[in-house]
């Protein structure tokens, strides 16, 4: 099963299941998704659970909330979360502050944003940000980025149901990978904590913390550092970015007493960077060397594919960073 499907399952499962979910967006029905993410959905279930939308973002995320706000359980499937930045108000100062600015009359707002995030291929500058950090800084939203087929199929389902916004980040790089897995993600009950890392791979000499498509970097580079360098490393999924596990993170670190954290967003106050201010609060005395971060480059996305390539982390970069904190030679 593909990553796409898994998310095309959870959304069929959670629609079937609860005459209160639906989903908006552009091309959603009837073209079964710009990234074929809903195919089928609309055959199934009709218009009125699929609704396709004109081009405004602002529109149907408005649409979207305020039919969260009256009891119903909307998914808002953004083509890309670069177009989202025409909806950010109605994420930010609308969903996500509604039942602090209610004084808790208003405690629910049952609704998911999803689509894709980060980097693609060749889609440019303005089509290749990672928004993790933009909306995991934000209080009153939970953000969730899967990596695998289990992830984005109990994730999804989790989010669906969770009585408070959820922003769901997808990656486009990872929708046609296919994973193995064990059959029991398919019954209809499956559903993940939100919230919980999970360690993809036990180690003992470094933590490698890392979440979406770069879990799958973090594992390549693991086997290098394990092949050539004997290494043994840890990898964590961190699943959710908010709220995010810390204990899970610290709980390694406390065994390894080393950590890269691994993202392809940017570095300044990035995911990496809100994982440094963690070890300086929890886990100062466990370090045996500072924290590294691996990062996208701090530029805006090129068009050129070899430099698109180059401003990503790849696992060489993960390797260099892991034989740095362990005062190693390359």
């Amino acid at each position: 099963m593909t990553v796409r499907e898994a998310i095309n399952s959870a959304m069929e499962d959670e629609i079937r299941r609860d005459p209160k979910v639906f989903l908006i967006g552009e091309e959603v029905a009837q073209f079964d998704g710009s990234y074929k993410v809903s195919k089928g959905l609309w055959k199934k279930f009709g218009s009125g659970r699929i609704w396709d939308t004109p081009i405004c973002e602002s529109g149907f995320s408005g649409i979207g909330v305020g039919a969260a706000m009256y009891g119903l359980k909307p998914i808002v499937e953004f083509m890309t979360w670069n177009f989202a930045m025409q909806a950010i108000d109605q994420l930010v100062n609308s969903c996500a502050k509604a039942c602090y600015m209610t004084a808790g009359d208003l405690n629910h707002c049952p609704i998911v944003f999803r689509g894709l995030n980060g980097p693609t291929a060749g889609a440019g500058a303005q089509h290749s940000q990672c928004f993790a950090a933009w909306y995991g800084s934000v209080p009153g939203l939970k953000v969730v980025s899967p990596w695998n087929c289990e992830d984005a199929r109990g994730l999804l389902k989790s989010s669906i149901r969770d009585k408070n916004p959820v922003i769901f980040l997808e990656s486009e790089l990872m929708y046609s990978v296919p994973f193995e897995f064990d059959k029991s993600i398919m019954d209809p009950e499956f559903m993940l904590p939100i919230g919980k890392a999970k360690i993809e791979r036990p180690g003992k000499d470094v933590t490698i913390v890392s979440y979406s498509k770069m879990v799958g970097v973090s594992l390549e580079a693991a086997k290098l550092l394990a092949d050539q360098h004997k290494i043994d490393a840890e990898v964590i999924n961190l699943r959710t970015i908010r709220p995010m596990d810390r204990k899970a993170i610290v709980d390694s670190v406390k065994k390894t007493n080393h950590i890269v954290s691994v993202e392809d967003g940017w570095p300044q106050s990035g995911i990496g960077s809100e994982i440094s201010a963690l070890m300086m609060e929890e886990a100062f005395d466990y370090l045996d060397s500072p924290h590294e971060r691996i990062t996208g480059a701090d530029v805006p996305m090129p068009y050129s594919l070899p430099l698109e390539k180059a401003a990503i982390p790849q696992p060489h970069n993960v390797v260099n960073g892991v034989l740095k904190v362990l005062n190693k030679k390359k």
